[in-house]
């Protein structure tokens, strides 16, 4: 997660059992990946979760996992298509697929290009990545994220749960269009925006 007004990120120390995780592993950083705070070596994934803070204002924190079903997706190298309203709660779009990172880019500075892969996604499409808060990485896996740690890791969830039902709805009708356009406009907007009505009011 960053604080914005600090512009520190707090990050999990890097291939740390959950189970043995504490406050106090936590890792502190500065956006250019300085360590404020913090003995343990932070995650591997760093540089990628630097690149979209820098690059994307409005997250507050990134989730990433290797979690089965999306990443089934990402590995298949195929964008997750809206199929569904539980999709169209949630994401105002397809979740969209990185390009293959070249030899390159794996070679040198690896995560810091997958951030920048990720980035050069939303910015030549156009996407908004609040409105479509999630990605799959080619070959590799998805990021989610929101405007704090609860909601990037309740799109990680939902993002899951989307990305089996689309495997299975795939698999019983191989000819399945998307959803309408009106239909997803209708379901994001109910619960997105100046118009949203879904819920009780704050």
């Amino acid at each position: 997660s960053i604080d914005r007004g600090s512009g520190l990120v707090v990050i999990k120390p890097s291939g740390m059992p959950y189970e043995s995780l504490q406050a106090c592993h936590m890792v502190v950083l500065d956006l250019d990946g300085k360590i404020i705070s913090g003995t343990c070596r932070p995650s591997s994934d760093t540089a990628t979760h630097l690149a979209l803070y820098r690059c994307f204002p409005e997250i507050g924190s990134i989730t990433h996992t290797h979690s089965r079903w999306a990443t089934v997706w990402a590995q298949a190298g195929r964008e997750l298509p809206v199929l569904g309203t539980t999709h169209a709660d949630y994401f105002n779009g397809p979740v969209p697929l990185t390009r293959r990172l070249r030899e390159e880019e794996t070679s040198s500075d690896y995560e810091q290009k997958t951030g920048e892969a990720i980035v050069e996604l939303f910015q030549q499409n156009k996407l908004n990545p609040m409105a479509v808060p999630a990605v799959l990485v080619a070959s590799h896996g998805p990021f989610t994220w929101g405007r704090d740690a609860a909601e990037a890791v309740l799109h990680a969830v939902v993002l899951e749960e989307c990305a089996m039902m689309a495997f299975h709805a795939c698999q019983l009708n191989p000819q399945l269009p998307p959803i309408e356009d009106h239909l997803l406009d209708r379901h994001y907007r109910r619960k997105h925006g100046a118009s949203a009505y879904y819920g009780q009011k704050p």
